[in-house]
């Protein structure tokens, strides 16, 4: 009986029960001490559900010799959920229309409700429409709103009609900062009843969700549909995970800095193939990194393919929690709670420790490096960085005038150089760092070329008060770097337009013009679309290639400008502080009491949102003219799984493309069938926003699946973009328009792909569109977890070509009518055009029991319509 292992501890003179994984081990005659920590999260949280839903006592069986057991499914049901606003907003109007549905069905509307605690972060709307001036940020905030009002208005809505969700406004910080800084609590308790304490757990809709891992918080990055689950009390199912034990040993040299570590992970990480597996570090190294240095690095867990990037807790946890002002009795909790059930990190136990692989990294082998030109793991050290920009050696200058100033620009050289992202504006050493190279460039008289757009996108404004308070701030504007917002904004594309004079020349005559941004993601066009080639590196970095101007440029030995009073070189080594000053700046200035005055104030500090007003009411009064919010009909879409044969292929893609490459998230071109859509409501150019900011509206959204305008669809191999070959007209068209007309004629179509299709962000769009546009499955090589998970609960078949098969090697050109038969764990595919018959077997890539009722219900919404009317 799970009851048996249910034991009490006190702390701060409470006492609290818990259930006690040692003694559930010891009664399997098993050690504790032998489990990674994650997986022991996994335990606790199954062993406390156990007691109040016996159907999950089952799954106790499969932490017993965990290693041998991948095959066997654990259930995830995380005590809360985040969401940012383009991921949030459009799980929140999937809410609303569920509430829609059983209003229309005679239910009850208040069903439908978040069952955990849900905080939505405003962050990711705010656009660098105007950058380089002290304007910036008031000029910014203000276009936001002035798009956004709609969207905002909604959120405010839902604040009022929904229990259990919190909006942190906008302008107030990025989602993973506030999460690290604010919302998690380590180790939470029950607040009704007997005080049963547990460890935090959470899912987010947003894959960089992992930087609260670094927190020794158990949390990753799902789709809006599957976080809709969560918020409902699904459970999900997924394999017992591999886990791969990642040794750091060693300190970071004076020059290296979190994001080169980070970055250097990413390669080996990805070299490793960790893909779908958790990753968590121990070793001796663990007690020389500081919390914001393990945030940067669990943040990039989705760049190097990990479920997870895990961190223990131990000392620098609660160091953390005392920097940023939790209560004392709120980290003595931790404390004893962690140690009373087994979760405190003991680097002692590190021989005993069991993991399923294993990686070491001397962290003073970690030498300055840059990511790129399109993938987080392509890193590159500084003296190389010139090499990338080879290929381009025959093409001539590129003339262009910005700010009355004639400029010859040649491959490689900046039109973008931005300071941003949850990865690196929560790490004060990188800041400082950056902020101090400034000063000392400054000082050298150096300054940053007119072409270049500079920005400073801070994660919370804790920052700003930090660095305001070292008086350091001014050295960043004096280069440019003003604050443009607090939002995830560069790094998600929100990039704004290029320099006047830069962004006509470009758009007119395309050049490979570089960015340099302190970000995660650096796909293809996502930054901006204009941009060739986009390069990952650390807040300093990014001042010091601002200032050269270009990245083709070995700046460990080449000067990065003059000075401007003597003539005299200056020299990257000339400008970089000591560890020294910056550890010092730390000590004096990032306070406690920052931490405290910003939170305590975070849900009035945006004037503009607080004079808001929105409607009380149980179910939302849609606004059919709205072309940012509408009513999904996701009810309908219920033909999908019944009839699979006569299908025609959609597109025809190749490895690596991205949820950016299926739903970007940008810019919206007039010429698009989203440009035309919103042009034929009467929206201009200029308000078109991006297709993030509108994500809750499924007009805009299915227009904009598979219309990355770097696609490469293979059935058109002259066009980059949404195109493709209609097979009914034998013309190329747009893949909206092709997908239209195939519905009108009851014509269900597929995709094919390669490797890691849907690798990147947390995208449900990525799923709800290509549903909406007719797709009814997938066959690719291999799957990114999220994304698979998201087109099962779209009600889309996950198919995948058994080892050794491909679309080349089976001989498939695209132009064949697809039939599928599912059987079992396989599906029997058959291939036929005017040449050929082509019969084949894929792998049906239902990965937990749970995915085939998924399916077979017509996809999760559906679902828990039908769970909740039953109930």
């Amino acid at each position: 009986m799970t009851s048996d292992y249910k034991r009490v501890f006190k702390s701060s003179g409470q006492e609290y029960g818990y259930y006690d994984i040692a003694s559930f081990m010891e009664n399997q005659k098993q050690n504790i001490e032998t489990l990674p920590y994650s997986i022991r999260i996994l335990l606790e949280l199954t062993l406390r559900h156990s007691a109040d839903n016996s159907k999950m006592e089952q799954f106790l069986e499969t932490f017993v010799k965990w290693d041998e057991k991948h095959e066997a499914d654990v259930p995830y049901k995380p005590e809360r959920v985040v969401l940012q606003d383009f991921t949030g907003v459009p799980a929140l109007v999937d809410l609303a229309a569920m509430r829609e549905e059983v209003k229309r069905r005679g239910g009850d509307v208040k069903q439908i409700n978040p069952d955990v605690p849900v905080h939505l972060v405003v962050d990711h709307s705010v656009q660098v429409d105007m950058a380089g001036s002290d304007e910036a940020f008031a000029y910014n905030v203000e276009q936001e709103f002035r798009r956004n009002k709609e969207r905002y208005t909604f959120l405010k809505w839902a604040q009022n009609s929904f229990d259990n969700l919190t909006i942190i406004p906008p302008d107030t910080g990025i989602i993973h900062q506030v999460n690290l800084e604010y919302l998690s609590s380590v180790v939470r308790c029950t607040t009704e009843g007997e005080k049963i304490a547990f460890p935090d757990t959470l899912v987010g809709t947003d894959s960089h969700t992992t930087m609260i891992n670094g927190l020794g918080v158990l949390g990753w990055g799902v789709g809006g549909i599957e976080a809709e689950a969560s918020m409902l009390g699904q459970e999900s199912y997924f394999p017992m995970p591999k886990v791969v034990g990642v040794k750091l040993t060693g300190r970071l040299s004076a020059t290296a800095t979190a994001t080169d570590l980070a970055l250097t992970l990413t390669r080996l990480l990805r070299e490793h193939n960790v893909v779908g597996k958790f990753v968590e570090f121990y070793g001796p190294g663990l007690e020389t990194l500081p919390l914001a240095n393990r945030a940067t690095i669990a943040n990039m867990a989705p760049e190097y393919g990990a479920t997870c990037g895990f961190f223990p807790i131990d000392e620098q946890t609660l160091a953390y929690l005392k920097l940023t002002d939790r209560t004392p009795e709120q980290i003595q909790l931790v404390r004893d709670y962690a140690s009373a059930n087994h979760f405190m990190y003991n680097v002692e136990q590190d021989q005993v420790r069991h993991y399923s692989e294993y990686e070491e990294l001397d962290l003073s082998t970690v030498r300055s490096n840059v990511a790129g030109p399109k993938r987080p793991q392509d890193l590159v050290y500084l003296e190389k960085l010139p090499q990338q920009f080879a290929s381009y050696a025959k093409l001539p200058k590129y003339p262009v005038e910005v700010e009355g100033k004639r400029f010859e620009l040649q491959p490689g050289d900046l039109g973008l150089a931005a300071i941003t992202s949850c990865t690196n504006t929560s790490n004060p050493e990188v800041l400082i760092a950056a902020a101090l190279i400034a000063k000392n460039a400054i000082a050298s008289g150096l300054k940053v070329p007119k072409y270049v757009k500079t920005s400073f996108s801070p994660g919370s404004r804790v920052v700003t008060d930090y660095l305001a308070a070292a008086d350091l701030q001014r050295y960043l504007d004096n280069l440019g770097f003003q604050i443009a917002g607090y939002g995830c904004m560069t790094c998600i594309g929100n990039s704004g337009k290029l320099k006047d004079g830069l962004q006509e020349r470009l758009a007119a005559e395309p050049y490979p013009v570089a960015a340099i941004e302190s970000g995660n993601r650096n796909f293809e066009g996502r930054v901006n679309p204009l941009i060739k080639d986009t390069y990952l590196a650390s807040p300093p970095l990014v001042v010091a290639y601002a200032l050269a101007g270009t990245l083709n440029i070995d700046v460990e030995t080449q000067p990065l400008g003059k000075d401007l009073r003597t003539g005299a070189a200056v020299y990257l080594k000339d400008l970089w502080p000591s560890q020294e000053e910056i550890s010092t700046i730390i000590h004096q200035f990032v306070k406690p009491q920052l931490f405290s005055n910003n939170y305590s104030d975070i849900f009035r500090q945006n004037s503009m949102w607080n004079e808001l007003q929105a409607p009380k009411s149980e179910t939302y009064h849609w606004d059919a003219n709205s072309t940012y919010i509408a009513e999904p009909d996701f009810f309908s879409e219920t033909d999908a799984q019944e009839d699979l044969t006569g299908l025609r292929i959609l597109a025809k893609l190749g490895d690596s493309i991205t949820t950016d490459h299926i739903s970007p998230a940008g810019f919206i071109g007039q010429r698009t069938p989203a440009g035309k859509y919103l042009l034929g409501h009467g929206v201009s150019p200029a308000d078109f926003n991006s297709y993030g900011s509108r994500r809750g509206n499924h007009e805009v959204m299915m227009r904009g699946t598979l219309a990355n305008i770097r696609l490469q669809n293979q059935l058109t191999p002259n066009k980059l973009g949404g195109f493709t070959k209609s097979w009914l007209s034998g013309e190329e068209t747009t893949i909206y328009d092709a997908a239209m007309e195939y519905k009108k004629r009851g014509i269900g179509t597929v995709v094919l792909a390669g490797k890691d299709y849907g690798m990147g962000s947390s995208r449900d769009w990525a799923a709800k569109g290509v549903l909406l546009l007719g797709v009814k499955a997938v066959i690719a090589e291999s799957f990114e977890r999220i994304h698979r998970s998201n087109l099962v609960m779209m009600g889309i078949l996950p198919l995948q070509y058994l080892a050794g098969d491909t679309a080349a090697k089976l001989g498939l050109t695209g132009d064949e009518k697809i039939s599928i038969l599912p059987d079992g764990e396989i599906a029997h595919v058959t291939a036929v055009n005017k040449d050929h018959t082509l019969k084949f077997n894929v792998k049906i890539r239902f990965d937990a029991p749970i995915d085939r009722v998924y399916y077979e219900e017509h996809g999760i919404l559906p679902l828990v319509v039908k769970k909740k009317l039953d109930a």
